[in-house]
């Protein structure tokens, strides 16, 4: 089991406008894929803008523990000499994923669909989080779960077969990491791996399997194509690439609110990625009237990117439609922050999806919006944030369950609030954004211990 950080309590104080210009770390989402299709790859994957935080780094150490070399060059940048598809080697040690759920999700697809046994495991919180739904359709595709805790949770042992069987599988939720392990497993199929989703969510496994050579077919599914049939040609020759890491959304967010809701405040956030999948948050803060610019719009690394100046705003409350939250589901944490201070009531709908992250994330923003004096409430798994138009109180302290997404929306609410926020632990937040502080107090932030 991973060893548990001494806890980082952390308070922010409001204080002066926020200025500057930064740049995310990189997409955290395709920072696991670069490691995991480097893997799978034959020849040498060049990396530029991975993101080093302790998530990614898990994946890395996986990747080399199942036969890849890597190669640290400078920051962010990594070579990653594969195996290929079939070339896996047992590793000698339990996969320690940490607090990686989503590495530790496609890499069980990986093994799952390989020739190897592999034992996975990770900290308290990913040891609460379900794997049943990722353990599911491996099975069918001739997976054995060796091992497993109750209630089919990590620390768990899978056998993958010589090949895996082709399937076609509806996932029972929106969700890319179910979609991704079942892709990866189809990568030793012999025939056409074939995954129905109903609300489309965020494309990058997809967008990275084609520019690592193999062959994907995405269509529109169901009523209006909401969703989408993604079939993959099983048993390709995945080639060596160069991947340029775009800015991570998810991360670009916490400074993006945070300049939306202290006054006076006008930022630039440079490089972020802007794939229609995971910009939700974007859409719905520009029907909330915030000001927030594309500029400079351009393709890295097969994704379109822009930089984006925002400015504090009035924000009034919106509707969000529960078919948006595939596009911005690790982003509700901090969007109901931004609600805290609109004008009139903001209503996010469908968010079941929350309940099975870090932590269950819509009962801890619950939790934390009640420490500091926001009104609320909970239908069932819609939350409604009532807004005062300004400033709302503020003075609580926040439990963050090990979630680094609650550590960080939490800290960015104490930046405006009319007393400090303190939050019990910011220690994991390096999982994600190991430069959040330092980034933050560069741009006139007041957060310290």
């Amino acid at each position: 089991m991973s060893h548990t950080l001494d806890p980082q309590p952390l308070s922010a104080t409001p204080g002066a406008p926020l200025r500057g210009r930064l740049r995310p770390p990189g997409d955290k989402s395709i920072s696991h894929r670069a490691m995991i299709l480097g893997l799978l790859s034959q020849g040498r994957t060049r990396v530029e803008g991975l993101l080093e935080g302790d998530d990614v780094l898990r994946t890395a150490a996986a990747a080399r523990a199942l036969g890849a070399t890597l190669e640290r060059l400078g920051e962010g940048r990594w070579t990653v000499d594969g195996v290929g598809i079939g070339g896996l080697t047992d590793p000698a040690e339990v996969l320690d994923f940490g607090n990686a759920g989503t590495g530790s999700r496609l890499m069980m697809g990986v093994v799952g669909g390989q020739p190897v046994t592999a034992t996975f495991d990770g900290d308290a919180s990913l040891r609460s989080r379900p794997m049943r739904r990722i353990l599911d359709p491996l099975t069918r595709m001739g997976t054995q779960v060796i091992e497993e805790a109750a209630g089919g949770r990590v620390p768990l042992t899978l056998r993958g077969p010589k090949e895996a069987i082709p399937i076609t599988y509806e996932t029972p939720a929106a969700s890319a990491q179910i979609k991704s392990a079942v892709l990866l497993a189809g990568l030793n199929a012999p025939g056409v791996t074939t995954v129905i989703e109903t609300a489309a969510t965020r494309d990058h496994t997809e967008r990275m399997l084609r520019l690592f050579g193999a062959e994907v077919l995405v269509e529109p599914h169901g009523p209006e194509g909401h969703g989408r049939r993604i079939s993959l040609a099983g048993q390709p020759t995945l080639r060596a690439t160069d991947v340029v890491v775009p800015a991570d959304p998810s991360s670009a967010a916490f400074p993006l609110v945070a300049a939306l809701i202290t006054p006076g405040s006008e930022i630039v956030i440079e490089g972020v990625m802007m794939n229609p999948l995971r910009t939700g948050l974007i859409t719905t803060l520009l029907e909330m009237g915030a000001d927030i610019e594309r500029l400079a719009e351009r393709e890295e690394g097969g994704e379109t990117v822009a930089d984006l100046r925002v400015r504090a705003s009035r924000l009034k409350g919106v509707d969000v439609p529960a078919e948006r939250a595939p596009a911005m589901i690790d982003e509700y944490p901090v969007l109901a922050v931004a609600a805290a201070f609109a004008e009139g009531s903001t209503r996010m709908n469908g968010l079941h999806e929350l309940r099975v992250k870090e932590s269950d994330r819509l009962a801890a923003v619950a939790a934390g919006l009640a420490a500091n004096g926001i009104s609320h409430r909970i239908e069932g798994d819609d939350l409604i944030v009532d807004g005062v138009g300004g400033a709302p109180p503020g003075g609580g302290t926040v439990a963050t369950h090990l979630d680094h997404r609650i550590a960080m929306s939490f800290l960015v609410l104490g930046l405006a609030t009319l007393a400090p926020v303190s939050v019990d632990d910011g220690a994991m937040i390096a999982t994600s954004f190991p430069s959040f502080l330092p980034t933050m107090r560069a741009l006139g932030g007041r957060i310290g211990a």
